[in-house]
């Protein structure tokens, strides 16, 4: 079954309790869509959402059947694996990513599509001048950012408010991994990159779910599965440390050999304790490879579906 148009954008937006933005989100979209004069659909997936979002979406899906489609994932599997989701499904020749929190607001898609029209991207990211997030998650986002511009060698901007080709878009499709982050697969497909200054908004309901701790954790994932950084860490860590135990096995031996100093269990401690914490760093690191290992080798899929509502006709 095919749809009877092909709409020009695909308007992606994973949601994770956000039952009280949805419906505004989406009148702003279409006003917003309205105005370009292209043909539009939205695509809402579900990342396991605990209120009544999905509740939201299927009636909201049942009143716009022609322009919006409503994925329910099994459970949750996190932003970028949901937005993979959404490109599935996608069938616009542009694709476009947003948060559910109306913190991009629809309105700046324009930014975008005139930024891409006016160069030659593939891409295009909404940039802020001051994202209205709390000081703890802007120190957070800055630091994943430098750290991407040091660790991947990219521009260090982006956001999850995209633009992009649906033929570049699709590319992600090949990556079968159980952990994705977007951005930096994009920076293997691409270097047409352009950025378009837009306005970020305070949330106007709910509250983020982004902490600390996420940050943090997607930061450790991006180190493991995306760069050899741990595996050099280790190599360089235990030359070093060798050769620090080197220096001190030779500063005993002199002492013994020339002030007769009796070495009793200083070296043999030191010895241990050296090579004991080589060791230990090693095999943790090797530990943490094996796992990925592990898990990419079980091909498990980055999202599941469990319900589908979409309009569809002969």
């Amino acid at each position: 079954m095919n749809k009877t148009h092909t709409p020009y954008y695909s308007i992606i937006i994973p949601v994770y309790n956000s039952f009280e933005s949805l419906e505004e989100l989406f009148q702003r979209i279409e006003r917003a869509m309205n105005g370009l004069g292209q043909s539009f659909e939205v695509i809402f997936v579900d990342d396991d959402s605990s209120d009544g979002s999905w509740n939201k979406l299927e009636l909201i899906q049942s009143t716009s059947p022609d322009k919006v489609i409503a994925i329910q994932l099994a459970r949750n599997f996190g932003q970028h694996n949901a937005t993979i989701c959404g490109i599935t499904q996608a069938s616009g020749k542009f694709i476009i990513t947003m948060d559910d929190d109306l913190q991009n607001p629809p309105e700046e898609i324009a930014k975008l599509v005139s930024t891409m029209q006016n160069s030659d991207a593939d891409l295009v990211y909404g940039i802020y001048d001051q994202k209205q997030h709390s000081i703890a998650r802007n120190l957070g986002s800055s630091a994943l950012k430098a750290s991407s511009r040091r660790i991947y060698k990219t521009k260090g901007f982006g956001s999850s408010f995209r633009l992009m080709k649906s033929s570049l878009a699709k590319n992600l499709l090949n990556h079968q991994l159980n952990f994705i982050f977007i951005d930096e697969l994009f920076n293997w497909y691409t270097n047409h990159i352009g950025f378009a200054l837009v306005e970020h908004h305070k949330r106007p309901y709910q509250k983020s779910t982004y902490t600390s701790h996420s940050l943090i954790s997607m930061f450790s994932n991006l180190v493991i599965y995306y760069t050899a950084i741990p595996l050099q860490i280790m190599v360089y860590g235990g030359f070093i440390f060798s050769f620090l135990s080197l220096l001190t096995g030779f500063w005993f031996i002199y002492r013994k050999l020339v002030h007769h100093v009796p070495l009793g269990f200083t070296a043999l401690i030191v010895a241990v304790l050296f090579s004991t914490s080589i060791i230990l760093l090693s095999l943790g690191i090797i530990g943490e490879y094996l796992s990925r290992i592990y898990m990419v080798q079980n091909r498990k899929p980055p999202f599941s579906i469990n319900t589908l509502l979409r309009d569809e006709i002969l």
